[in-house]
């Protein structure tokens, strides 16, 4: 099989982002456009990849610390023929170099491997698209009689008739690599801009007798690139439309597919319901029959078969368990597990904490750094105390206890199975199985005490 160099172009400052942070690092589907090119790119196991970088370096090779990538700077921006240039001692004397661009992230592998098998024996090969308006881009010229690319056109060269044609170049094109070694230093920069065109390697071709063949994608929005955040929010809803179609084939059900936002990979079992305006980041699991009930943000996280996430919860980097109910309104911090049948209700915060099998913590409380056994209920208002000002302690309640309402639970401290804790409590010591526990002040009632009154104006 013939050698695959890849080439991505991820130097340009991106002015019109009207931000510090390098273009090809704002984020489109949770990851950088660079990181989806990347990602694409890999789907088609090239000997190796190049990353020419530029504006914001230091940051671009932070964010894709990957140890097989090859990172060539291209200090001076000085056109795409120029930022090939810089890749030229680092690719292969044989086989094709495919030249990507990092701020086009919706390419998909599909079309890059139509453009691949295009390609036989010593041929060029461009991706070309047909566009309703093709305004702004260079028009592909094509021989008549064998239909192969002759020239690239740009609107500015245009004439009146070329301007009618819609295909259009999109600047990824695959070329083998002994032409490049050859035509690549050949390249001037004799125009206006004073910059090396890689669309030059065309004429360069054409002059050469070498045959330029043409590929296009099934979708024209695969080529869109990133010049300003509307465009990347224009690219955003296009890669979450496309996600939320690839659900929607999968069984998934989604109350409404232009309401839902995945940032990241989401992973869907038989009969899932999605309700409106969801969040999922990184790597989300849902099992089989678990619903997602609206507004709810789940990053990191495993859902288990049957459960059901109410309105209006945030979920990181936890597990549920099956036939959990988690929500509405509940917070649940990075390293909480939740067993099966386990109820976590209204405005209930539970951090670095595991719940076993059907036990319950309904309202308004917070729980971190605990162990609580099966079959605990938890009153409303309980809150456990780990945090002295400098050290986190964990709480520890075993099976069958029972902690009513609004008590504290001064860690470190061991629940013992089978015990009950009266309601209004601050519990410092261990307690007892099977025996209620109590730490209340002596009831009194003050004579001749009088309720204060608002002063008057």
């Amino acid at each position: 099989m013939t050698k695959l160099n890849i080439v991505i172009l991820a130097a340009g400052m991106g002015k019109r982002m009207q931000s510090a942070l390098p273009k090809v690092l704002h984020h489109l589907g949770g990851k950088p456009l660079l990181a989806n090119v990347l990602e694409t790119a890999r789907t088609l196991f090239p000997e190796k990849i190049c990353m020419i970088y530029g504006h914001g370096g230091e940051r671009v090779l932070q964010a894709l610390p990957d140890s097989d990538l090859i990172w060539i700077e291209q200090a001076e921006q000085l056109g795409t023929g120029h930022a090939l240039m810089q890749a030229l001692p680092a690719l292969d004397k044989e086989g094709l170099t495919l030249v990507l661009f990092g701020d086009v992230p919706l390419i998909k592998k599909e079309t890059l491997r139509k453009l691949v098998n295009v390609v036989q024996g010593d041929r060029c090969a461009l991706l070309t698209a047909e566009l309703e308006n093709p305004y702004g881009y260079g028009r592909i010229i094509r021989a008549p009689d064998t239909g192969n690319v002759v020239s690239i056109v740009e609107e500015k060269d245009a004439n009146p008739e070329q301007k009618l044609i819609r295909e259009i170049n999109t600047g990824v094109m695959l070329i083998p690599n002994k032409y490049l070694h050859d035509w690549l230093p050949r390249l001037e920069n004799s125009n206006q801009q004073k910059e090396y065109y890689l669309t030059d390697i065309i004429a360069l071709a054409v002059n050469n007798g070498v045959d330029i063949v043409a590929a296009q994608p099934e979708n024209t929005w695969e080529i869109l690139g990133v010049n300003n955040k509307a465009h990347l929010a224009e690219l955003e809803r296009i890669y979450q439309n496309e996600y939320a179609k690839k659900l929607l084939e999968q069984g998934v059900t989604l109350a409404d597919p232009s309401r839902i936002d995945i940032r990241g990979q989401l992973i869907c079992g038989r009969d899932v319901e999605i309700d409106v305006n969801c969040v999922f980041e990184g790597q989300v699991v849902l099992g089989n029959n678990v619903t997602v009930k609206a507004n709810s943000i789940l990053k990191n996280v495993s859902v288990s078969a049957g459960a059901v996430i109410a309105p209006f919860s945030l979920i990181e980097d936890a597990e549920i368990g099956d036939n959990a109910q988690v929500g509405p309104y509940a917070r649940i911090r990075p390293g909480t597990r939740l067993g099966s049948n386990v109820r976590v209700g209204n405005f209930v915060e539970i951090k670095n904490s595991t719940i076993a099998n059907a036990s319950k913590v309904n309202h308004l409380s917070y729980i971190g750094d605990t162990q609580i056994g099966e079959n605990v209920n938890i009153g409303a208002g309980t809150i456990t105390c780990n945090y002295d000002g400098a050290n986190k302690h964990r709480t520890i309640i075993e099976d069958n206890v029972f902690i009513g309402s609004d008590t504290q639970l001064v860690a470190p401290v061991t629940i013992t199975e089978g015990a009950t804790i009266g309601a209004g409590s601050t519990i410092t010591r261990d307690t007892p199985s099977q025996k209620l526990t109590l730490s209340r002040a002596k009831q009194i009632s003050i004579d001749g005490w009088v309720r204060p009154v608002k002063n008057k104006k």
